[in-house]
């Protein structure tokens, strides 16, 4: 899909989900949640019951991400926000836009078990903790008791929903380690753009390795020098690994042109810091039913379960 039609795709998206929250406005309760990942867990505990709306679009960077208007008209009326927490919201704007609209806010990473790291001096906790089913389980557990609070009257029905979705992160933090087992534990060197998958490598027995002078947001030319781009590749020797991988939410072109200088195949593409997005209806309006121009379907990895199932794949298919 080219850049422009998914300016557009998204814009038309942004349009039609202003019409459906006016729509439900007087008769469902709204949740606005700061990430793809976190909309997702929130939805697959509340049903229908409340509309869900992610302020970040897939394969936006929430490190990154710079509210606008939009983003405060939209806290504005929510009845409950969620975040991710422990900075992954970059300068915290998802804090920021709750504090400024008086808005209940839930932080889903808390009690989870961080990862701490050093960056710049300072002591930090890796905010990627999704990428740990057992974790998942965690935010869906904070967003059960949120929304179990704030409608009491269907807590039993929301936590009926909650039961069903942690036995599936259960089943697939098993099916993950059943699949990783094809990967020779010498072999399980993770290299991506940014080191957002610790958590993963963790679970399953992975060395995570971002190489030197990646950061993420960067894009080509963007703070990369000559003297950067040399320890890069460097890196990336050093590690020994036959593949590579870029992230839906890193633009892949400094990562092609560094795998390439390095001698290493691009193992594929990688959800990390959003899921993916809803792929082209290949029908025409006809064969579809309806007098529509456009149309999407579900993409493999707009879900938890199908990003990470599909990482999997991927990893396990450029690495064994």
């Amino acid at each position: 899909m080219s850049r422009l039609t998914c300016v557009v795709s998204f814009s038309v998206a942004v349009l039609l989900a202003g019409s459906a929250l006016a729509q439900h406005s007087e008769t469902k309760p709204l949740i606005v949640c700061s990430t793809t990942q976190v909309a997702d867990f929130a939805r697959q505990v509340v049903g229908d019951r409340w509309v869900v709306v992610s302020i970040l679009a897939p394969g936006q960077d929430p490190h990154v991400y710079e509210i606008k208007g939009s983003d405060t008209r939209l806290v504005a009326r929510a009845a409950l926000c969620l975040e991710n927490g422990w900075h992954l919201e970059g300068k915290d704007w998802m804090k920021t836009l709750c504090t400024n609209a008086d808005k209940p806010l839930i932080t889903c990473v808390d009690g989870a078990e961080p990862i701490v790291l050093e960056e710049d001096g300072q002591t930090i906790h890796d905010p990627h903790a999704w990428f740990s089913p057992q974790n998942a389980a965690v935010y869906v557990r904070n967003i059960l008791h949120g929304v179990a609070a704030a409608d009491p009257e269907h807590a039993e029905e929301y936590q009926s929903r909650a039961d069903l979705y942690l036995s599936q992160l259960r089943t697939l933090h098993l099916w993950i380690q059943r699949e990783v087992n094809a990967i020779p534990a010498d072999k399980r060197i993770l290299v991506t753009s940014h080191d957002a998958f610790n958590y993963f490598c963790r679970d399953y027995g992975f060395k995570s390795a971002a190489p030197e002078g990646w950061s993420t947001g960067q894009e080509v030319g963007g703070g990369q020098t000559p003297e950067r781009r040399r320890l890069a590749v460097e890196s990336i020797r050093k590690f020994g690994v036959k593949a590579i991988f870029v992230e839906t939410s890193v633009n892949p072109k400094l990562i092609q042109q560094i795998a390439a200088d390095a001698g290493v195949k691009i193992g594929g593409e990688l959800y990390s810091d959003s899921m993916g997005r809803p792929v082209d209806d290949p029908r025409d309006a006809g064969e579809r039913g309806d007098q529509k121009q456009w149309a999407t379907l579900p993409g493999a990895g707009e879900t938890y379960l199908g990003m990470m199932r599909e990482n999997v794949l991927t990893i396990v298919e450029a690495l064994r």
